[in-house]
């Protein structure tokens, strides 16, 4: 620790430091000959449970005097020669007191007992400062609620004497707003003034122990704040800025919940403020498909549960995910040496499991399986110690922990963790974090942490007889968290710490239950009035862990697997259409077809590119030729708005669908109508024709979806032979999709729900209420496991189909129209005629075309080969685009 700059780790957990003054400390025994030997120059620094005397010589040691153990604070009423002006000393009488860091060396602190100090003030006045320190005297004396209670008082009442000092705004900046918050770090609360201008924000703490008088954060910096849980209450706020700002990240929390809301509001109105856009699920997306590891996926999910490194009650956590401590040889590939993940670590030994669970059937209610958690600030320090000695002195009272509990072996932990009757703890993100080269299992500090009961000298972490050292341990349990092995059973393990079978009776199902004070919102700490009864809650919760803020309340869906991973050096070869999609410079409009009248409503290419069949409002089905670029069919249909057509595979028959309720057959080859039949009660919105089914579907405005088969090749359709079946739904059908192989129909309705039938005998599987808007478009992904949803209320949403997780959300400026997804590409076409083409691989927007037409996009088609795309629209137009 550096002993230049005083540090709040050496003060309570949560304790205030308010101010410092130059002083002498006159030892008890000094005499006028000794006083020039003996004195100690140095700060006196008033905290809310001490008083701190910072010597200037580093190689003493500072003393901490805790108020509760102060006797008698005054003025001194003696007289002394040697001092300069004796009536301006403070005299401190105390029963215990306290040195910490002498001859500059992280060691336990020394607690000594009754002494009288007497502190020379060398500029402050003692009238001005003795009545605060006896005020913070008094505090220390009552319950310990009640003292946070006066301290707070106190607090507020010196924030409100502070004003921020505006010579530190620039000629033409001005403030926004003006509130009191805390910067947090681990153990330690720092309170200031907070204000947002129109360029900056500022911190300015009220005491000086920050590097800087004032924290500077350009508005035009920042990437990303995230509202955060704070000791139990949604009173945080991180903000992350640039990695090479000179203030990358800062914590604060603030007084109440409408505070933080009030600021975190105002910095999003400010124009020079620039977020990244990182929509929430597209990680989870890119996850799945193997863009960003296992080991950042865990981080990102971490942090939506509310888990930050800057709060040790809720510090990151990791799971245990080898088993195999003991062997010379570390096989990733045998299953054997792999952690259950779908098990709780208290469920994975059979033995202990059993008696836990007697235990539970006879507990009164609350019940619970696990008495201890997985991760406390105990347990996190536990595995930190050697790195943050500090931090584990400032948590337990000056006292490391004794030698034989210390985390002095991988194995050791491993197996307590199987077998003790409370010990839960699951691990850290340190285990893996390949860059920090295990740095955490050395003592390179050469600390001083006592003999085990062996007479071994504690000291590094032994390693499993497979790890040749820290960093190759570390290497090594990374390449375990990145395996298939893993990878296929990653799901399961977030499931029971950060989803659906967290609590409630997916989590007794699971063996998953922990004491009722971990959760979130069971105890509501503000409508207890008792201060005590209060105050002692928080500290059994903050001692006890907290379970992970819920973030998925279905099943997680799974990782694909076996896929390498698409960053460095793991780069996978893609194709040359592929490479020109991701690496264009412009999607360039390469023919128009104007002969339609009114809205184009439908268009696909066909087969072997070389023709585009449309139909439209106008009642016209056309045909062109892309390697002509004209017209070369136009055919009335009717006289009603014509919505929806497919091709008949094998036959050159096309099948229409019309406002005026028919479903038509038409023959290119004879140029004619075959067939018409009066399919609906209301306007059929849309049909779509299983490949490999050979199953017509239609949907209508009548709410049903209609089910036909046996359509013969003579482009013969006959109602009493050819349906087969009618499902009904909820409100007006407006879109339909088979999967790939015809397993599946997935409809979209106006009231905003997706129904997933079985088609083999057209059952209900799965229902989801997507929002309440309508659904415009839907489309399964190239694996079927996804569906892309696009709404009236301008979201394109991507959902695991077996469970309805949305994997990746997406808000756009216009109601989405229309979408296509093949391959890795979804084509996008929204109201306002802006065309969108992203990489659902990558999970990134490649190009976006600005008014594309000048109404909205209502049909969009990739060619077979990925070379072309087709856009219809409310303009009458059909385009054809090419990226360049």
């Amino acid at each position: 620790m550096d002993r230049g700059k005083f540090s709040l780790l050496l003060l309570d957990p949560g304790e205030i430091y308010f101010e410092d003054f130059s002083a002498v400390l006159i030892p008890p025994d000094v005499t006028p000959k000794t006083f020039d030997s003996k004195k100690q120059d140095g700060r006196l620094k008033m905290c809310s449970k001490s008083l701190v005397f910072d010597p200037k010589d580093i190689n003493k040691p500072i003393l901490k005097i805790p108020l509760k153990d102060c006797v008698v604070i005054e003025q001194w009423k003696g007289s002394a020669k040697y001092l300069a002006n004796s009536s301006n000393v403070l005299a401190v009488n105390c029963r215990e007191y306290i040195e910490m860091l002498e001859g500059n060396i992280v060691a336990p602190y020394k607690f000594k007992e009754s002494t009288n100090f007497l502190f020379q003030l060398n500029y402050a006045n003692i009238m001005n400062c003795l009545p605060q320190i006896c005020q913070l005297h008094r505090a220390s004396t009552l319950p310990a609620a009640e003292q946070a209670d006066m301290i707070a008082t106190i607090v507020h009442s010196r924030q409100a004497r502070v004003s921020f000092d505006p010579l530190w705004l620039d000629l033409y900046e001005k403030v926004v707003m003006e509130t009191e918050a805390d910067k947090v770090t681990p153990l330690v609360i720092n309170p200031g003034r907070l204000v947002l201008t129109t360029a900056r924000l500022f911190f300015q703490p009220y005491n000086n122990v920050e590097t800087v008088p004032v924290i500077k954060i350009e508005l035009n910096s920042i990437k990303r704040m995230v509202k955060r849980r704070f000791l139990l209450r949604h009173i945080g706020l991180e903000i992350y800025s640039g990695e090479n700002c000179n203030n990358p990240h800062i914590y604060l929390s603030f007084r109440n919940q409408a505070k933080r809301d009030n600021l975190y509001d105002k910095l999003l109105q400010e124009p020079a403020l620039k977020l990244e856009e990182l929509d929430q699920d597209v990680m989870t997306l890119q996850w799945q498909n193997g863009i960003i590891s296992n080991y950042d996926y865990l981080l990102y999910v971490n942090s939506l549960g509310d888990r930050t490194i800057n709060d040790l009650t809720q510090y990151p956590v990791f799971p245990w995910i080898v088993s195999n401590y003991s062997n010379n040889e570390l096989d990733l590939k045998d299953p054997v040496n792999f952690r259950d993940l779908s098990k709780p670590v208290g469920a994975l030994d059979k033995v202990r499991l059993r008696r836990l669970l007697e235990r539970y059937e006879e507990m009164s209610h609350p019940k619970f399986m696990y008495g201890s958690h997985y991760s406390t600030p105990g347990f996190v320090l536990f595995y930190l110690a050697r790195l943050y000695p500090h931090y584990v002195l400032c948590l337990q009272s000056g006292r490391f922990d004794h030698p034989d509990r210390m985390f002095n072996s991988v194995g050791d932990v491993f197996k307590n963790c199987q077998t003790n009757m409370s010990d839960f703890k699951e691990l850290i993100p340190e285990f893996y974090d390949v860059e920090e080269e295990g740095k955490f299992l050395v003592n390179n500090l050469g600390i001083n942490f006592g003999y085990r009961h062996n007479g071994l000298k504690v000291g590094d972490v032994e390693l499993p007889p497979w790890a040749e050292s820290p960093k190759n341990f570390v290497d090594k349990l990374r390449g375990a968290l990145e395996s298939d092995i893993v990878s296929q059973s990653l799901h399961q393990w977030i499931d029971l710490i950060f989803g659906y079978k967290q609590q409630g009776e997916e989590a007794i199902k699971a063996n998953n239950l922990f004491y009722h004070l971990c959760y979130e919102g069971n105890v509501d700490l503000d409508s207890i009035q008792d201060l005590n009864q209060r105050h002692a809650l928080e500290v059994q919760i903050m001692e006890f862990g907290q379970i992970p803020k819920q973030v998925f309340k279905v099943p997680h869906p799974s990782r694909k697997v076996g896929l390498p991973l698409l960053t460095e050096p793991y780069q996978v070869k893609s194709t040359e259409t592929e490479d020109l999609w991701r690496n264009m410079n412009l999607l360039e409009s390469i023919s128009t077809f104007n002969t339609h009248k009114n809205t184009v409503s439908r268009l696909f290419i066909s087969d072997d590119c070389t023709r585009v069949t449309s139909v439209g409002h106008d009642s016209k089905l056309k045909v062109f030729s892309l390697q002509q670029n004209r017209q070369i069919r136009s055919a009335n249909i009717g006289y009603m708005p014509l919505s929806s057509c497919v091709q008949m595979p094998n036959v050159n028959i096309l099948v229409i669908g019309s406002w005026d309720n028919q479903i038509i057959l038409y023959d290119l080859d004879y140029g004619k109508v075959t067939e018409s039949v009066l399919a609906h009660e209301d306007a059929i919105t849309c049909i779509s024709w299983g490949t490999k089914s050979n199953i017509l579907v239609s949907g209508s405005g009548d709410c049903t979806v209609k089910i036909w088969k046996g359509l013969n090749t003579n482009g013969v359709i006959k109602p009493i032979q050819c349906l087969q079946k009618q499902i009904d739904h909820n409100s007006h059908v407006n879109c339909l999709d088979f999967d790939h192989n015809n397993n599946y129909l997935a409809v979209g309705t106006e009231d905003g729900e997706i129904y997933i039938w079985q088609t083999k005998e057209f059952i209900l599987k799965k229902k989801y209420q997507i929002n309440s808007s309508s659904i415009t478009t839907i489309n399964y992904s190239p694996d079927d496991v996804k569906l892309a949803i696009g709404s009236k209320n301008k979201t394109l949403l991507v959902i695991d189909v077996e469970t309805g997780l949305s994997v990746f959300t997406k808000m756009m400026k216009s109601p989405i129209s229309s979408l296509k997804w093949d391959g890795f590409l979804l084509i996008l076409g929204c109201d306002d005629g802006n065309l969108f083409i992203w990489d659902m691989v990558e999970v990134k927007l490649l190009y976006e075309v600005h008014q594309a037409h000048s109404g909205a996009i209502k049909t969009v088609d990739i060619s077979s080969d990925k070379s072309i795309i087709i856009t219809g629209s409310e303009d009458r137009l059909i385009k054809v685009w090419k990226p360049k």
